[in-house]
């Protein structure tokens, strides 16, 4: 999506996140602000942290920043700190059927597995937050109609919604969460 359709710019965006994604960048790497910080943006809301997504991978990405802890259990992560600011940067993930363990009843225990940025949105939860913000182009790539679902006011799971609500059950909660604090339906 042109910025001429969605206002984001490179002014909104924390310039700690501008950072992350600059130095990975400049590395050769993929770099995109995502999730809840541009949802907040394109509503017209002052986000309260900024995410990083990136084809880097988190041992690639800890040596690059003076400050950055490795985190995460069943999925690493870097906490990048500069200044005052934590921008958490993860690498995409990819679902993958063969290695993803589940309980009996469909709630994910296990799934470490690396993916592309098409494959990353589609694990994310809604698709309010499954927007990635290029710094570069102030493009905002929207891989599950989320740009078209804030504009309708809507709340949507990405995929279908009883398997991803049983994937992981603190979705349900997420989903009345996000509803009331942003004024979203929540979609059927």
């Amino acid at each position: 999506v042109p910025q001429t359709r969605h206002g984001v710019t490179r002014h909104a965006i924390s310039p700690s996140a501008l950072k992350v994604c600059d130095v990975l960048a400049d590395r050769g790497f993929a770099a995109y602000v995502v999730g809840g910080s541009v949802r907040d943006i394109l509503l017209g809301i002052a986000p309260k942290d900024f995410d990083v997504a990136t084809d880097a991978r988190p041992e690639q990405i800890k040596p690059l920043f003076r400050r950055a802890l490795l985190i995460g259990r069943r999925f690493r992560l870097v906490h990048v700190m500069i200044g005052g600011e934590t921008v958490e940067t993860s690498t995409y993930r990819s679902a993958d059927a063969d290695t993803t363990e589940k309980d009996e009843h469909g709630r994910v225990l296990h799934d470490n597995v690396f993916g592309n940025q098409a494959e990353g949105a589609a694990r994310r939860d809604f698709t309010a937050n499954a927007l990635y913000y290029d710094p570069a182009t102030d493009a905002v790539i929207d891989y599950h109609h989320g740009v078209g679902d804030l504009k309708q006011k809507t709340l949507r799971m990405i995929g279908e919604p009883r398997a991803r609500y049983r994937e992981d059950p603190v979705r349900m909660l997420r989903a009345v969460r996000l509803a009331a604090k942003l004024g979203l339906k929540i979609d059927p």
